[in-house]
């Protein structure tokens, strides 16, 4: 064996070792395929170069453009959604206003009406309602002299921070049997 050999079988057996390295990844479209935008373009009968150059003739309303790009603002939503909080925040107002809700307690006993009252307030607060009504009778069939759910009531509104201003509404809805309440929001 002479040299040459045994250098063929060398690069035969250090071909055989090597892995195969894998080439850069090669794109198997044809090297002047059309795109999806020049696809479409033929499909309505133009040419894409068509398509561009229309295009890049067309001007824009420097007006639209800016609209577009900066958007616009509703000064008169604005004003309206400022009056409007303005007026809720109106204590005048707010006593005006009809109650949005209204919860009756007759014939539950202190501790019933206390809970009752309590989630009322609760589920009100979370609807975001303004004013309230609860009916809690005159106590004309309390047993005792006293009335029970006038006074409950109104230790319930001193003692909760989220009602604000009450007092009784005239006789046709109510009179001392029942109090409206400002909720605080």
């Amino acid at each position: 064996m002479n040299f040459g050999d045994i250098l063929n079988q060398w690069d035969n057996s250090q071909v055989q070792k090597k892995p195969v390295q894998k080439g850069p990844q090669v794109s198997h479209k044809k090297a002047n395929a059309p795109t999806a935008e020049e696809k479409a373009a033929a499909k309505q009968g133009y040419t894409y170069e068509q398509i561009m150059e229309a295009d890049s003739k067309r001007r824009a309303n420097p007006m639209d453009v800016w609209l577009n790009r900066y958007g616009t603002v509703d000064k008169d939503k604005i004003a309206d959604d400022a009056a409007q909080s303005e007026k809720m925040h109106s204590l005048e107002y707010l006593k005006s206003l009809r109650p949005e809700a209204v919860l009756d307690l007759h014939q539950l006993t202190r501790d019933e009406a206390w809970e009752r009252l309590s989630g009322f307030v609760t589920d009100c607060c979370r609807r975001n309602l303004h004013k309230i009504l609860i009916i809690h009778g005159k106590g004309n069939h309390s047993h005792g002299s006293d009335p029970v759910l006038g006074p409950m009531v109104k230790t319930f509104i001193e003692q909760d921070r989220r009602l604000g201003t009450s007092g009784h509404p005239d006789r046709n809805n109510g009179g001392n049997g029942a109090t409206w309440v400002i909720i605080k929001n």
